[in-house]
């Protein structure tokens, strides 16, 4: 969740109010109506050049990839561009429209300042999941026939994505319950999914199990459930920095999408080629419009995103990592959301007390942060490296989130025919 306090949609009704202290409705009227700031294209320029041009060299060059096969990831990519302007489009046109809701809220790390009095727009993860949504469905007249093996897969894997980005405006809006969302979401996925239920025992323990590949059965798809609850509230949790929700987002997408090429590219096999095709099909539409957002959300936030894009994000993402068959890889890259759920967990479980908003303590006065004892990576950082802006923190915490996903790369490479 991001950093603000979110106002009250009923506060006129509840409360009684002199006519003087009343906003006056042009003055509502004009708020509604005045534009966000323009989005930061400065920033997206540098990072989709910093991750295009090797992913796209991996693409064309260096990976002998069959025609066809690159022809529809590079078809997905040139959807996936169209989508990013139209969320960027899209985006300052929502605003207004949940600015007149009163769905807004204040930046609780600029509290004191000019800044913190600001009305930020709300919930704006919805224009990222349902232009998402709609390009990922026009990618279907491109590349699936009506017999084709992944194309129930593929809209169980949509639907859950789009019944994920319905609950989460629905949490947005009602505050409804972190877990049992998720696995509502998940529903469509679990029924449909008709891949392997079997594992492969790593090899040093082959002697010890007896076995080399085990097959789970109903506990596979109970794991694909709790996987599924697990992305989508680590990206929740891991937040209450502008940036930090959607950055995470971004720095996970790249690297599955370079993992996938390079699984594509090493294969012989054309199923597990497939299913890591199928894995860059929703990642390519997720980083587009999420560096779209990122374009709002980014440091000084214009844009909050609201549970619905972490919920979106969270649940493309375990989906492209279930269907994809590389869950293990993706908790790996997953590594920084995993610190930050043992951090909280006391403090989630109840053993400690715990603050609806787990924030550090900003200084008007500096603006700078100060780490707090919530259980959290935001206040560990702090903790650890001391007092900081909240930009920079964001930045350290996405760079953290970036040698993460090298680690697991580095972890692959080295465990390689050993492990597996």
């Amino acid at each position: 969740m991001a950093a603000r306090k979110r106002a009250s949609t009923n506060s006129s009704s509840s409360t009684q109010t002199k006519p003087s202290d009343r906003e006056p409705p042009k003055t509502q009227e004009a708020a509604a109506e005045a534009p966000i700031s323009a989005p930061k294209s400065g920033v997206i320029l540098k990072l989709t050049a910093l991750f295009s041009v090797p992913y796209f060299y991996l693409v064309l060059y260096h990976y002998k990839i069959e025609q066809e096969l690159r022809n529809s990831i590079l078809i997905n990519a040139a959807l996936s561009l169209a989508a990013f302007f139209v969320t960027v489009k899209m985006i300052p046109v929502a605003s207004r429209y949940v600015l007149r809701r009163n769905l807004f809220g204040y930046d609780i790390n600029k509290k004191g300042t000019p800044q913190g009095t600001i009305k930020v727009p709300e919930s704006l993860g919805i224009v990222v999941g349902i232009v998402f949504l709609v390009f990922s469905i026009l990618f279907q007249y491109f590349n699936f026939t009506a017999d084709s093996n992944w194309l129930v897969e593929y809209n169980a894997a949509l639907a859950s994505i789009c019944f994920m980005v319905l609950l989460g405006f629905v949490d947005d809006v009602l505050d409804g319950e972190k877990l049992i969302l998720p696995s509502i979401a998940a529903l469509p996925l679990l029924v449909a999914y008709a891949g392997h239920t079997t594992i492969i025992i790593p090899k040093p323990l082959v002697p010890y199990v007896g076995l080399e590949v085990w097959d789970l059965g109903w506990m596979y798809k109970l794991y694909m459930g709790l996987l599924a609850v697990f992305c989508t509230n680590s990206i929740n949790i891991h937040a209450g920095l502008n940036g930090l929700e959607v950055g995470q987002t971004v720095v996970i997408a790249s690297a599955i999408l370079i993992h996938n090429i390079m699984q594509i590219g090493a294969s012989v096999d054309f199923e597990y080629k497939m299913a890591h095709a199928f894995s860059i099909y929703l990642a390519q539409p997720l980083l587009a419009t999420s560096l779209a957002l990122f374009s709002y959300n980014w440091y000084p936030s214009s844009a909050f995103v609201g549970d619905t894009y972490t919920y979106f994000a969270g649940m493309t993402m375990a989906v492209v990592g279930i269907l994809g068959h590389f869950s293990e890889t993706l908790l790996i890259f997953f590594l920084p959301q995993v610190l930050n759920f043992l951090l909280s967990l006391p403090q989630l479980a109840g053993i400690i007390p715990c603050p609806r908003h787990r924030l550090p303590r900003f200084d008007p006065e500096t603006g700078l942060l100060t780490g707090t004892n919530d259980g959290t990576l935001v206040n560990l950082f702090l903790r650890q490296f001391g007092r900081m802006t909240e930009k920079k923190l964001c930045v350290y915490l996405l760079v953290f989130q970036a040698l993460a996903c090298c680690f697991c790369f580095l972890l692959r490479y080295f465990l390689a025919g050993w492990y597996k």
